[in-house]
């Protein structure tokens, strides 16, 4: 019971462990556009911090409370929130910088190892406190009894008061670590004091009342003294490029057309605002809340304005594919994946448009599109699908069954996964490349790292 107490404290201030793909338990939101601006934020402060070959990916999750976070070296996870509410992409770059300091850090594996010490110090404490009760109602004296219980319950408050302080040292870190990757990319440290002066800002009233020692960041007076100190460097006045600020632009219009309702967006994007991002936001509103014809033509004014941006045609792609046109959807997302630097997510959508048409000539090509945007994306789950139905209407159906396979794996669902996987290897030849592929599935070890979809492909 003692080490069960002591397991369990340890484990409530340490975060689950990341998961990717489908199988993660995190409302995930995936977006070509988003995502590409996101890698050019975080590719100079990486690069900067020495962790370009880490493969490191930025993950936004579906919540508007403004945050990020890292729970392992390879995930920085941000808040739809903390897009949203960043004005300027050095904000947004500076909070970057913050996170990537606890990756060089290696905080994550430290604090494992402080809860681990911290653990076995806690057990010892409670041992003996359980070891003085005993001996207290043993010899009758209540002075040892109640000297016992201290001893019990002290070790609670010593956990946690020395994790607290050691993810305050951590996180004084990683502003410092991120002032310095600002300043050696040439970029200006005043987004990221900003951000962290409105944190401030927002509790200065409520700290007056708080104990500093119960904290897992540093109060907000010491924090920003200690910023004050640091950030004024030579880059302190450098302002974002226009293009990389239109690109924000574009990105917080994009979340807000999406995540609000059209009358929030019209009272952030009024008529009267005739910029792009405002008709973008307006747009997207009208595609998901309007009428189909308002809203392809409000599309296709915005590719008038700037035919050269692929995000255009994506949404336009998007719009006509759910409303079940899929057809004339394949114009657009063809358009859309030979603009995109990164165009696997807009493959998948063409893929799926290809197929949607019921042409079974189409599914060669969207064979090769889902294939290639698999490369990519090794575990998006609806690719796999729609590659399923594609070997479908060739009637494949050793592919078939692998592809749903995989699909299932990347929703999390092993146990189909495993039954379509045997049914594909009795399809398939032993020792070909599918049967190779299906027998991981169905040999794989929830407890062993190599995930089956990131092999082969």
């Amino acid at each position: 019971m003692v080490l069960a107490t002591a397991l369990a404290l340890a484990s409530g201030s340490l975060p689950a462990r990341a998961q990717t793909g489908a199988n993660a338990g995190m409302p995930i939101i995936r977006d070509a556009e988003i995502e590409q601006l996101l890698r050019d934020y975080s590719k100079p402060i990486l690069h900067a911090a020495g962790l370009s070959n880490q493969n490191i990916h930025v993950v936004i999750i579906n919540d508007r409370a403004f945050n990020a976070f890292v729970m392992d070296a390879h995930h920085i996870f941000v808040n739809a929130g903390a897009l949203m509410q960043t004005k300027t992409p050095n904000e947004l770059i500076g909070v970057f910088a913050h996170e990537t300091g606890h990756i060089v850090g290696g905080h994550l594996s430290k604090i494992r190892q402080e809860l681990a010490n911290a653990q076995t110090t806690a057990i010892i404490a409670m041992l003996l406190g359980a070891g003085a009760v005993a001996a207290g109602a043993h010899a009758g004296n209540v002075d040892i009894g109640n000297a016992g219980m201290a001893i019990f319950s002290a070790p609670q408050s010593y956990v946690m008061h020395s994790l607290l302080a050691y993810q305050r040292a951590q996180e004084d870190y990683a502003d410092r670590a991120g002032v310095k990757f600002l300043t050696m990319t040439g970029q200006s440290a005043k987004g990221m004091y900003d951000v962290f002066k409105r944190f401030a800002d927002e509790t200065m009233f409520e700290s007056q009342y708080i104990d500093p020692y119960a904290q897992n960041h540093p109060m907000p007076q010491e924090r920003m003294a200690a910023l004050e100190n640091l950030v004024h460097t030579q880059y302190w006045d450098k302002k974002d490029p226009p293009e990389l600020q239109f690109r924000h632009d574009m990105m917080r219009a994009k979340l807000f057309g999406y995540m609000d309702r059209p009358g929030e967006v019209l009272r952030r994007y009024p008529q009267s605002d005739t910029s792009l991002p405002a008709r973008y936001a307006r747009a997207i509103s009208t595609y998901r809340y309007g009428d189909l014809r308002d809203a392809i033509a409000r599309i296709d004014d915005l590719i008038r304005a700037k035919p050269d941006y692929p995000y255009f045609y994506e949404l336009k792609g998007q719009a006509l594919l759910e409303a079940g046109h899929a057809a004339e959807a394949i114009p657009p997302l063809r358009r859309a994946v030979q603009l995109a630097p990164d165009p696997a997510l807009i493959q998948i959508a063409l893929g799926q448009a290809l197929i949607a048409t019921g042409n079974p000539k189409m599914a060669d090509e969207a064979i090769r599109l889902l294939r290639a945007a698999l490369i990519k994306e090794p575990e998006a789950a609806d690719a796999y699908t729609q590659l399923a139905m594609a070997y479908g209407r060739k009637n494949d159906l050793a592919n078939a069954d692998l592809a749903s396979a995989q699909a299932a794996f990347a929703r999390g669902d092993n146990k189909t996964a495993r039954e379509l996987a045997a049914r594909a290897k009795q399809r398939f030849p032993i020792g070909s490349p599918g049967w190779v592929r299906a027998d991981d599935i169905v040999a794989f070890n929830k407890n062993v790292k190599t995930n089956p979809l990131l092999i082969g492909q």
